[in-house]
């Protein structure tokens, strides 16, 4: 039996726990005992009509990912562009910094998303696809997290290094580019890779506009074949190997980050 011990790669630990939870899904699939009325047939490969109901629930991992992967590029940038006026030293840049962050902060996401979809096109006639909604409002309530961080890391930097990149005469924005968000990345990567995470399990609110995304396809299976325990069993599965995957790459990042750090130091 293999025993996981500090000094196990990453690698190997991510797949023992991806090959446990597998294990654990077929396990009970085995089950049949009790009181209750199993029916792990309806979404196990092991049947034809489990592997159509398997394949059915995976459809929906493309979209997932995809609307989880704009989301997030938006909200980094949206966030970064945020957290620049928050702080300047104009008191009105920094005002427009805190209103913007209380307003994003303060609308829970699954509020966002409905009225982005349903209250624009009254508004101001703009209708938008489920999909284009999803990543306005995700990308939204998202940024002024991201603006918070980014905010703090960008202070954490000395001062010394400001200091030393004005006595070259860089630019403001070259200042920013190749000496302060170069180190600030590094020290708020943890963070950003927390809110990626969050991003990906809040995009399953997406569902209420539609979108075929893995817990919309889990409620479409779900009054179809009468099994939520079982189908929502696996779409739990689902999101724990993509989060998983997501941390993995993420503290892969870290690592190859720091150890660039270290052989620049040398």
């Amino acid at each position: 039996m293999t025993k996981l011990t500090a000094t196990t790669s990453p690698t190997v630990r991510f797949f023992l726990t991806l090959g446990t939870l597998i294990a654990a899904l077929l396990l009970l699939g085995a089950c049949g005992g009790g009181n209750v009325s199993w029916g792990w047939y309806e979404v196990l490969p092991t049947t034809p009509r489990g592997r159509e109901n398997f394949f059915f629930l995976l459809s929906g991992f493309w979209l997932t990912i995809a609307i989880s992967g704009v989301s997030i590029f938006f909200s980094v940038l949206i966030g970064l562009l945020v957290a620049l006026p928050g702080l300047a030293a104009d008191k009105r840049l920094r005002w427009f910094n805190r209103i913007y962050v209380e307003i994003f902060r303060a609308i829970p996401i699954l509020v966002m998303l409905l009225w982005t979809y349903y209250g624009l096109p009254i508004l101001l006639g703009i209708s938008l696809s489920p999909f284009i909604a999803g990543v306005v409002a995700l990308a939204l309530c998202d940024s002024a997290f991201e603006a918070e961080i980014f905010r703090a890391g960008i202070q954490s930097i000395e001062r010394g290094q400001i200091d030393g990149a004005d006595s070259l005469g860089l630019s403001y924005y070259q200042k920013m580019r190749l000496v302060v968000l170069p180190q600030a990345i590094r020290r708020i990567l943890p963070a950003m890779g927390n809110q990626f995470v969050y991003m990906l399990k809040m995009s399953s609110l997406v569902y209420v506009l539609g979108l075929p995304e893995l817990t919309r396809r889990a409620n479409e299976l779900s009054v179809t074949v009468y099994r939520p325990l079982e189908i929502y069993t696996v779409l739990v599965f689902e999101y724990l190997v993509l989060i998983l995957v997501v941390s993995w790459l993420v503290r892969r990042l870290e690592k190859r980050m720091g150890a660039n750090v270290l052989a620049e130091g040398r």
